[in-house]
Order: C-alpha cells, then structure tokens, then sequence
C-alpha cells in the first residue's frame, strides 16, 4: 500500500477542514512524518489514514486523526515544552508529541499496550519519551510540573492532582461527562484555577483506576 500518499493526502484533508483545520506548522510537520499505519493492526492498515478512529488491542482504540490534531493544537505546544500525557494506547498521540515538545512523559494503565507503544516508539526512535504503566489519575509527581497535560480518556472531573503538576499558564485537554456524552475541555490554568478556552463533543473510553 501507499501509505506515504495516503498520510499526504490526510494531511491536506485536516488542514482545509472548515471547522478545526489544521494550522500550526509543528503539527503538520509531525502529521506528515509519523506512520500512523504502524500503530494500526495488520488487518485494519488499509483504514490507518481514513479520519476515523480504529480498535485496538484492550477494548482501546487509536483516535480519529481530527481529534489528534484537535488536542495537540488545543496545547499550543512548542519545542521547550515537556508534556504530560495520561492514556498511550497505541503509541500514535504519544509519537506526535514526541515530534514537537522537549519530552513526554506518558502513563498507560494495560501492560500490554504500554509495551508495544514502548517497543514501538523506540524502535521509530522516539528518544524524548518517557514511558510509566499504571494509575494515571495522580498524574506524575515527581517529574512535574509540566506545561501541557493531555488526557486521552474521560473522567467525571478533572483529577486535582493533574491541576497541581500543571505549571501555572499551561494548558490541559481533557474529556470530561458521562459514558454518552463527553465534551473535550481546553483549558488554561490561572492563579491556580483552570478556565475554559474551548471545546467540543467526543467520545472517549474511561480513564481506568487501581483499586
């Protein structure tokens, strides 16, 4: 398969998107390089750059390129950031980060996916990325604080934990609601308090806890 064409074509698909196009040229740049076909299974590589989200092992599932891009733009990263990212999955969001920020930080709480993600993003040679496998609700603590925090499941409200270890000015994404209805917050946090920028409707799986 073509796969370089088809990521070429999906990039120039996001970018003239009416409503949420691609615009920050770190994103695009990321979008272009990384092969989101790798992160897909075999049987499922011919959809890897349809702007459609994709199962993956777990009952997890890699997101919907637009969302992808919704959230890393919503972060307004740059190269000196260090990120903190709660839910690896398949590895996909973790690698776009690992292209624009100094370094991620990444929990995933299933074994399995956090292993493949790991073995995959070094053998892409992804070498700014930090991986942990576990709770993500109390975030990272003693890598904190970080200036951007991005959460790729829903929680009922935003975890005080990940609010404390993100800088003061930095920006969290994260879906907040119920099982059928999610909406995806940016938010930015001032004098300690997290204040709204934008959002709009998902749907993500839950962030899993130990008990």
């Amino acid at each position: 398969m073509d796969f370089e064409n088809q990521r070429s074509a999906l990039v120039k698909k996001l970018i003239h998107y009416r409503v949420g196009g691609m615009k920050d040229a770190s994103v695009i740049r990321a979008f272009k390089k990384v092969p989101r076909h790798r992160f897909i299974e075999t049987s499922f590589q011919a959809h890897a750059y349809e702007d459609r989200a994709i199962p993956i092992a777990c009952d997890q599932t890699i997101s919907q390129p637009f969302i992808v891009c919704w959230m890393s733009e919503s972060l307004a990263l740059n190269k000196d950031h260090r990120v903190l990212e709660i839910g690896t999955g398949s590895g996909y969001q973790t690698a776009i980060l690992g292209e624009i920020v100094k370094e991620v930080y990444t929990i995933e709480y299933y074994p399995d996916l956090a292993q493949q993600a790991h073995e995959l993003l070094n053998e892409l040679g992804d070498e700014n990325i930090h991986f942990r496998t576990g709770d993500g609700y109390e975030g990272w603590a003693e890598s904190a604080p970080f200036d951007s925090i991005l959460v790729a499941c829903r929680v009922d409200e935003v975890p005080p934990s990940l609010i404390d270890q993100l800088t003061e000015g930095g920006r969290i994404v994260i879906p907040v609601g119920l099982e059928h209805r999610q909406i995806l917050h940016t938010f930015i946090k001032c004098d300690a308090q997290l204040h709204s920028l934008n959002e709009i409707e998902v749907r993500f799986v839950p962030l899993l806890r130990n008990c």
